[in-house]
C-alpha cells in the first residue's frame, strides 16, 4: 500500500512495509514513537519538492478545494501508475474520489489511514532525508501567510472604504444643507415672511421661491405642481397683504441662485443615500437588516473598517460613539452610558425609556454576531440578520407586555365573583342616644357594701374551719385535734362580734 502525504515543502509518497501492524489502530501510535520504529513501518519512495511559495500555494489551494493539481497529477502518473495494483492511502476522501475518477487508481480513506498520517507527521523530519528542519519551518510559515491571504479573497464589492467615505460625505451634506436652507429662509423672509410659516418643507420652499421670485408674481403664477391647492390659495392671499420689505431684482436673483444650490445638493444627497444603501446591502447585509443603513455605516466608519468592527465585543459595539461620556462617567464615578451610535437604531427608538438599556444591550449582542458573519463569512444573504432581528423584536414585545401584566395582575388567575346573598337585618332603635344629659354613675348604698363584705368574711371563715377540722385516721385510731392558740381564739371572737349588725339606738318620740 502506498501513502500520499502532503507537506509545505512538497509531495511525499511512502511505501508501507508492514501492513499487519496497521490493523491495530489503537496501538499504531506506539510504532511511531521514534524515527527508527517509524522507518520499519513506512519508507520514503519519492519526494517532489516545490520550487517556490507560489507553486506551494497553488498546490495547497487545489487540495483545499478538493481538486487535482497538475504537479500532483504528474507524480501520480509517474510513480503510482507503476504499482497500479496497490491501494493509495489519502488524507482527504474528496481528493481520493477525484484521483479515482481521473487516474483510475483505487484510493482508501479510513480511521486507520488517519492514524497513519498522524504518525508520519510526528516523525516527518526522520522519514524525509535531505530536508533541513529550518527550511521546512520557513516553508510552513510562508505557505501559511500565502494561504491566509488567499482565503481572504480580495473583492471590489467588499471594499468598506467606500462606505466610510460615503457616510462622511452624507453627514457633511446634511450640515451644509441645513446652513443653506436657514440662510435662504432668513434672506427671503425679509421680503415675504409669511411664506416660511405656510410652507414647512425646506425643499418645497426653495422650489417655490425659485419658480416665482418676487412675491408680487404669486398672484399670476401657477405653482400647483409644487403646492397643493389649499396651500397655494393661502400663499397667494398672504402675498397680497404681506408685511415684507421691497427688494431689488438683483437680490431676488441671488436668492434664486441659492435655492438652486439647495435643490442640487438635495438631489445629490438622495443619490448618495441610494448608493450607500446598495453598498451596505452588498458588504454587510445582516448588519443593515439589524440596525439600518445609516447606523451600520456609522459603526463601520467609527471602527475604521468592517474587519476592525468585527473584532470588537458586543459591549464595545453598544457604547461605540459614546467614548467621551463613558470616560467622563468613569472619572467622576457616575453611571456609565447605556448606548452610543446604536441608540439611533429603529428597534431602540420604538422602545420606551425604561427598557432602552435592555434592548440596546441585546441588540448590540446580536449585532456583533451579524458583523462577524458579514466580515468573515462566505455567504452574502441576510437570513441571519432577519432571524436575530426577530428575536430582538420578540424580546421587546415581552418586555412591553410584562409591564401591562404587572398592572392587571399575573394574567393567569381568573376573576372571582362572590355569590350575592340578600340578608335582611332588623335594627332596633336605641333611645339612649336621644338624651343630652351627661351620664352619671350610680352610687351603691352603704348597706349593700356592708352586706357584701360580711358575706365574703363568712365564706373565708368557713373555708378555714373546714381545713383545720379535717382528720386523718392512722392505724385505725383518730388523730386528736390540735389545740388552738389563744390569739386565734380571740381573733375568731372578734370576727363574730364584727359580723353582728350594729343596733341603732331607738329614740322615743313623745
Amino acid at each position: 500500500m502506498l501513502v500520499l502525504f502532503e507537506t509545505a515543502a512538497g509531495y511525499a509518497i511512502f511505501k508501507v512495509l508492514n501492513e499487519k501492524k496497521l490493523q491495530e489502530v489503537d496501538s499504531l501510535w506506539k510504532e511511531f514513537e521514534t524515527p527508527e520504529k517509524a522507518n520499519k513501518i513506512v519508507k520514503l519512495k519519492h519526494f517532489e519538492k516545490f520550487q517556490d511559495t507560489t507553486e506551494a500555494l497553488a498546490a495547497s489551494t487545489a487540495l483545499v478545494e478538493g481538486k487535482l493539481s497538475k504537479n500532483l497529477k504528474k507524480i501520480l502518473k509517474k510513480i503510482v501508475a507503476k504499482d497500479a495494483h496497490e491501494q493509495l492511502a489519502v488524507a482527504d476522501a474528496k481528493l481520493g474520489g477525484v484521483i479515482k475518477d481521473k487516474l483510475n487508481l483505487s484510493c482508501i480513506h479510513s480511521p486507520m489511514v488517519t492514524e497513519l498520517m498522524r504518525g508520519i507527521r510526528s516523525q516527518i523530519e526522520g522519514l524525509i532525508t535531505g530536508l533541513p528542519s529550518r527550511e521546512m519551518a520557513a516553508m510552513c510559515l510562508g505557505l501559511a501567510h500565502s494561504l491566509s491571504r488567499y482565503k481572504l479573497k480580495f473583492s471590489p464589492d467588499k471594499v468598506d472604504t467606500m462606505i466610510i467615505q460615503a457616510i462622511s460625505l452624507l453627514d457633511d451634506l446634511d450640515k451644509e444643507l441645513n446652513n443653506y436652507i436657514m440662510r435662504c429662509r432668513e434672506w427671503y423672509g425679509w421680503h415675504f415672511p409669511e411664506l416660511g410659516k405656510i410652507i414647512t418643507d425646506n425643499l418645497t420652499y426653495c422650489k417655490c421661491v425659485r419658480k416665482v421670485g418676487d412675491r408680487s408674481n404669486f398672484a399670476a403664477s401657477d405653482v400647483s405642481d409644487i403646492l397643493p391647492e389649499e396651500i397655494e390659495e393661502d400663499v397667494k392671499a398672504a402675498a397680497e397683504i404681506s408685511m415684507g420689505t421691497e427688494v431689488s431684482e438683483e437680490d431676488i436673483n441671488n436668492i434664486i441662485h441659492l435655492c438652486d444650490q439647495v435643490i442640487e445638493i438635495s438631489e445629490y444627497r438622495t443619490q448618495l443615500y441610494d448608493y450607500l444603501k446598495n453598498r451596505m446591502m452588498a458588504i454587510a447585509p445582516n448588519l443593515t437588516v439589524m440596525v439600518g443603513e445609516l447606523v451600520g455605516a456609522r459603526l463601520i466608519a467609527h471602527a475604521g473598517s468592517l474587519l476592525n468592527l468585527a473584532k470588537h465585543p458586543a459591549s464595545t459595539v453598544q457604547l461605540l460613539g459614546a467614548e467621551k461620556a463613558l470616560f467622563r462617567a468613569l472619572k467622576t464615578k457616575r453611571d456609565t452610558p447605556k448606548f452610543g451610535l446604536i441608540y439611533h437604531a429603529s428597534l431602540v427608538g420604538q422602545t420606551n425609556t425604561k427598557n432602552k438599556g435592555k434592548i440596546s444591550r441585546m441588540l448590540a449582542a446580536k449585532t456583533a454576531l451579524t458583523i462577524r458573519y458579514d466580515a468573515l463569512g462566505e455567504n452574502t444573504n441576510a437570513e441571519m440578520g432577519a432571524e436575530n432581528r426577530l428575536k430582538v423584536e420578540t424580546r421587546l414585545r415581552l418586555l412591553e407586555e410584562r409591564g401591562i401584566r404587572r398592572i392587571s395582575g399575573t394574567g393567569k388567575a381568573l376573576a372571582r365573583t362572590d355569590k350575592y346573598q340578600n340578608k335582611s337585618e332588623v335594627k332596633i332603635f336605641d333611645p339612649s342616644g336621644d338624651s343630652t344629659l351627661p351620664a352619671v354613675s350610680k352610687k351603691r348604698k352603704i348597706q349593700e357594701v356592708e352586706e357584701q363584705d360580711t358575706e365574703v368574711a363568712v365564706k373565708a371563715k368557713k373555708f378555714k374551719a373546714e381545713m383545720k377540722e379535717e382528720t386523718t385516721v392512722e392505724d385505725g385510731e383518730p388523730v386528736k385535734k390540735k389545740k388552738k392558740k389563744k390569739d386565734k381564739q380571740k381573733q375568731a371572737e372578734e370576727e363574730v362580734l364584727s359580723e353582728e349588725p350594729p343596733t341603732s339606738p331607738t329614740v322615743e318620740v313623745r
